[in-house]
């Protein structure tokens, strides 16, 4: 019966001693997994931004291209798309994270085809407007480099704390899994071919 005891003081000491440690850890993990939440929260602002310029670009090309109706039909197609899919912080899978690239990705091929049609027009080209609105763009597709660039690191900082021992023992039972990445975008690998 002492050895029981004697067991079970021992266990209870230890539990005591590590529970500083587990109640300063839970708190970082807190913090960490906050600033993967805020760092989201900005790359969705961004490309919401971006999102918000779409319509205004489109309006200004159209006022000069009438017979671009296919190209702008897709932009307003993709911009839809890109829009409908918002992804709660509490709810960023690897699944998620996919279709949220994949309609992003989507967008930003369809305003690549409404930048390409305005080189036949140079009148378009030298309109104020559009000057100004695609300037807009491009600096907003600079945040959204930079904002997914934070989420990155923020990501990394989080998912190695939650594999670190000892917190790995309990992050889980907790509720803090590991949160996912984006992905290069599929060939991004291959250098682009230029021909002179």
């Amino acid at each position: 019966m002492k050895k029981y005891f004697s067991k079970l003081w021992l266990f209870g000491i230890t539990l005591i001693s590590m529970l500083p440690f587990t109640s300063c850890n839970y708190n970082k993990l807190v913090e960490k997994q906050q600033n993967v939440e805020q760092s989201w929260a900005q790359v969705e602002n961004q490309y919401q931004r971006r999102a918000d310029l779409i319509p205004n670009l489109v309006n200004t090309v159209k006022g000069y291209s009438t017979h671009e109706s296919e190209t702008f039909e897709k932009v307003t197609l993709a911009r839809a798309k890109a829009t409908s899919i918002t992804i709660d912080a509490d709810n960023l899978t690897e699944e998620n994270l996919a279709k949220f690239q994949a309609a992003q990705n989507e967008l930003s091929q369809a305003l690549k085809s409404l930048l390409a049609v305005t080189e036949a027009y140079p009148d378009l080209k030298a309109n104020e407007n559009f000057m100004n609105l695609q300037t807009q763009l491009e600096g907003t597709e600079n945040r959204i480099a930079t904002e997914r660039m934070r989420y990155t690191e923020a990501v990394r900082d989080y998912n190695t704390a939650i594999k670190q021992f000892p917190t790995v023992i309990y992050a889980g039972w907790f509720g803090f899994n590991a949160k996912p990445q984006f992905k290069a975008d599929e060939g991004a690998q291959k250098a682009p071919e230029v021909q002179f």
